[in-house]
């Protein structure tokens, strides 16, 4: 099991390959990669019993999805540093005819992704899905997905939310970026989501919260949630995140959820995250 050091080095190097393949076309989604790029390492490196020999079904292993898939390039390179297929495969992110699109899709058969997840808002009902799935197969391993608090706003999480509470889907646990920002600005001034730790709560979830750049943190607030799993209650945890963490010239601002970096900007931001395992 890896230190927590070495957990920081890994998403450190998962940070540099993100904003390389996004420079690399010109098009992709670093903001919200870069804030989730802990969290992500932690999952596939440290908490989730997972197989990179990889089958569609799912059984007798974990399970994560996606939701917000604009954060494509973050789980594109864990997913390839943890096994499932070649490094050197990331050279080929959002060009015609690979497998790693902008939006991961199952149609192209990429080992690991089991749902498209272009659209927001689907992710929390496919898990719950998978969840129930595993429950009725007598499979006691464990569902998780992730989610953008500016994704909130889609409709259909609510009703999948009461779902899952009114199911006693306690095989999930969900995990909500909340960095306050989205396409269009400050998630408050776009649509405010008021007390989400209370709404959660009366929708019937267990709910935890966490600093989703702190990867000590990470870790010990997973290990309480599967702690939390099969008693009744879908699990949700709050995880409080910096939108561009670890580039300061993207931190603190919702410009860069979809911009990609210049050649000087990308030299900046590589300047701040030493390589560790050696680029792609």
């Amino acid at each position: 099991m890896p230190t927590n050091d070495e957990l920081k080095n890994i998403a450190t190097q998962v940070r540099r390959d993100l904003l390389r393949m996004i420079h690399a076309v010109n098009s992709g989604h670093p903001g919200g990669s870069l804030g989730c790029a802990d969290l992500i390492t932690c999952l596939y490196f440290s908490v989730m019993e997972h197989n990179p020999h990889f089958t569609m079904d799912g059984l007798n292993e974990d399970i994560f999805f996606l939701s917000n898939g604009h954060l494509s390039a973050a789980w594109y390179s864990v997913l390839a540093r943890s096994g499932y297929f070649p490094v050197s495969e990331l050279a080929t992110f959002r060009k015609l005819g690979s497998r790693l699109q902008g939006h991961p899709t199952p149609a192209e058969h990429l080992p690991g992704i089991r749902i498209a997840s272009g659209s927001l808002g689907q992710g929390m009902s496919n898990a719950i899905g998978t969840a129930t799935s595993k429950k009725l197969n007598k499979d006691t391993h464990l569902v998780f997905s992730l989610h953008g608090d500016g994704e909130l706003d889609e409709g259909q999480i609510w009703e999948a939310m009461m779902y899952a509470a009114a199911k006693k889907v306690d095989n999930l646990i969900s995990i909500v970026d909340c960095n306050g920002k989205q396409i269009d600005g400050p998630v408050e001034e776009v649509m405010s989501l008021g007390n989400l730790h209370a709404k959660f709560e009366a929708f019937g979830w267990k709910v935890f919260e966490m600093n989703g750049n702190n990867i000590p943190e990470v870790i010990d607030m997973l290990k309480i949630a599967k702690a939390n799993t099969f008693k009744g209650q879908p699990i949700v945890i709050l995880m409080k995140t910096e939108m561009g963490f670890g580039v300061d010239f993207m931190m603190g601002t919702h410009k860069w959820h979809g911009v990609a970096p210049n050649d000087e900007q990308l030299k900046t931001a590589l300047a701040q995250l030493p390589e560790t395992l050696g680029d792609y």
